[in-house]
């Protein structure tokens, strides 16, 4: 069945704009709604208690609800095989229209589902959405999607490593939703394309300038969508992502404050709407920017701003940007007459401080006297020091909201994370690196691999899988500790690339120190007072690391150790200073103990 086809009908009376708008149509001419009429949702809601259920992943709660409000028109539905292969390959949908990002369900392999079922589907804390009747189900290639889609296989890229732990069956098929996902926060500014439509047809601007944020919005962001409505004599949708961004972002709740506050005292009125979308992002650079695109024409965007690697996941493992700066302004220019948008590129605007105003770069006067700061001196010199962003960069309202949420950086939370073979060194390090970091009057907590698994992982064997769910677990609940603030110190073998990158997802980005406890394998045998060597040796082991199975040395950890020669409590202080260097901890009088 083609994506394009909607298997219910869109009712007029919810989309008054369909027939005679001032705004540029949907994408696919029509809006899609798999939301069932309100009359028939208890009797929906009894067939589904007989239903085998399947639980999303928050990803796939996002997605769902997007494809219900019709923010991903025209499909309809998870893609099927045929849709999902040519998406990949060609970016586009079996019928030739242009889609550049795979929207699928993916299912565990044990899920016992079978085609022509009718299965509920729910969110993780088992609240149900929709009732799918299953069409297909097929495999799906991890190497293929990510390097077709995404450009790579590196798991720094955090779409990639989250891939590793999917489900290897993706599933299509018809959606009946019977009610949206529940969120509490910020109610009068959640609207579905259509409400979003209905405000823009009242505000009456027929051309509507679209901006994509994840970040906190400053002055030079004000400057150009200000610019933008202007030259384009119409409206903004500052349009904030509230799903998934990426890992170590701002929080959303904290955005939402900040542009509020721009929106309510900064901007016309009749020249702004501000509405939150519950995108999970995949950080897929030039592919989703297009996407990105895509979804703002169905809220009634005809001009869409494109930033400087937009949708950019940062630097790979060898320290490299994964997309190039301006692939993602490239990529939709060049299809923006078949999308029905003009393409704005952020132009990088620099405050001349005797003139009170922002120019473009490429235009300053010789001898003008500038003021600029980067993003890494947002954070490094201003919120991790606790010090409020000057007036000319950001507004006040939006400096005090952000020194309000981000207090200084050696009370923000950190992981640091240890990996190496077994008798690398890591705990006796750990042990030691914890004494210290006590002593600087850091509380905190601390996560070594046996231990875990006599408590939290008890029951777990040594394979892969269950290898790749203990460490998961470190990951999560390190991750909570980040959140709330506290440092946490984890020793674990952690012998796989992809599962590490997953608990660095989990804990963000920058708040997770990786150290690789870089001691050679016959090293590890001499110091093996167990003998667990001797016996993975002798095969009395299986599936033991270093011997018949695999360790994944990390390809760029933040700091590397070795131990042979160097003492533990020498490596202890390399960390100690790694983490002062960064602002984690003040030393005082440690060092000089």
């Amino acid at each position: 069945m083609s994506t394009m086809i909607s298997i219910f009908p869109v009712h007029r009376s919810k989309y008054p704009h369909m027939t005679t708008s001032i705004l540029i149509p949907p994408y696919g001419n029509r809006l899609v709604d798999l939301l069932i009429e309100p009359g028939r949702v208890e009797e929906e809601r009894a067939f589904a208690s007989r239903l085998r259920s399947i639980q999303l992943s928050n990803r796939s709660v996002c997605d769902l609800e997007l494809l219900a409000t019709g923010a991903f028109s025209p499909l309809d539905r998870f893609m099927g095989k045929a849709d999902y292969q040519r998406v990949m390959d060609e970016m586009r949908l079996t019928n030739g229209t242009l889609f550049p990002i795979p929207i699928m369900l993916p299912v565990e392999e044990g899920a016992d589902i079978h085609l022509d079922d009718h299965i509920a589907l729910r969110t993780p804390k088992n609240d149900l959405l929709a009732i799918m009747t299953v069409e297909e189900i097929f495999r799906w290639d991890l190497e293929e999607e990510a390097q077709k889609v995404y450009g790579t296989l590196d798991t720094r890229h955090p779409i990639v490593a989250e891939m590793h732990r999917w489900g290897k069956l993706y599933v299509s098929g018809a959606i009946r939703m019977l009610s949206l996902p529940r969120h509490y926060d910020f109610t009068s500014i959640r609207l579905t394309p259509a409400q979003v439509r209905e405000r823009l047809e009242e505000i009456g601007h027929s051309n509507v300038v679209a901006f994509q944020t994840r970040n906190p919005l400053h002055r030079v962001h004000e400057e150009l969508t200000k610019r933008a409505i202007t030259e384009a004599d119409g409206v903004l949708l500052l349009h904030p992502v509230v799903g998934l961004t990426k890992p170590g972002d701002v929080d959303h709740f904290t955005r939402v404050r900040a542009y509020k506050a721009l929106t309510e005292h900064y901007y016309d009125k009749d020249r702004v709407l501000l509405s939150l979308l519950q995108l999970a992002m995949r950080m897929g650079g030039p592919r989703e920017a297009v996407w990105h695109a895509i979804i703002r024409r169905n809220h009634g965007a005809n001009y869409f701003i494109v930033g400087r690697d937009h949708a950019g996941p940062g630097k790979d493992s060898n320290g490299k940007d994964f997309y190039g700066p301006y692939d993602a302004q490239d990529m939709v220019a060049g299809v923006a007459d078949e999308l029905g948008i003009k393409m704005i590129p952020f132009k990088e605007l620099i405050y001349l401080p005797d003139e009170d105003r922002y120019e473009e770069e490429g235009k300053i006067p010789a001898g003008a006297r500038v003021a600029k700061i980067s993003g890494t001196q947002v954070r490094d010199d201003y919120l991790n020091k606790g010090r409020l962003l000057p007036d000319w960069f950001t507004r006040p309202q939006v400096a005090e909201v952000l020194a309000d949420s981000y207090p200084a950086r050696h009370k923000q939370g950190v992981c640091i994370w240890f990996t190496g073979l077994s008798g690398s060194g890591k705990s006796t390090i750990a042990d030691i690196l914890t004494t210290l970091l006590l002593e600087c009057g850091r509380q905190l907590t601390v996560l070594d691999g046996d231990v875990v698994r006599t408590h939290l992982s008890k029951g777990l064997g040594f394979n892969r899988e269950d290898r790749d769910t203990n460490i998961r677990r470190i990951g999560f609940v390190a991750g909570e500790i980040v959140r709330h603030g506290g440092a946490v110190v984890c020793a674990a073998i952690s012998p796989y690339i992809a599962t590490r990158a997953d608990a660095r997802n989990m804990v963000g980005g920058d708040q997770f120190i990786e150290v690789f406890v870089d001691t050679p394998l016959e090293v590890c045998e001499q110091r093996d007072v167990k003998g667990l060597y001797a016996k993975a040796r002798r095969g009395e082991l299986k599936e033991f690391t270093g011997i018949d199975d695999p360790y994944e040395a990390p390809v760029d950890p933040e700091i590397r150790l070795e131990t042979v020669g160097i003492s533990p409590e020498e490596n202890a202080h390399i960390i100690l200073n790694y983490l002062a260097e960064k602002g984690f901890v003040r030393l005082g009088d440690v060092n000089g103990a």
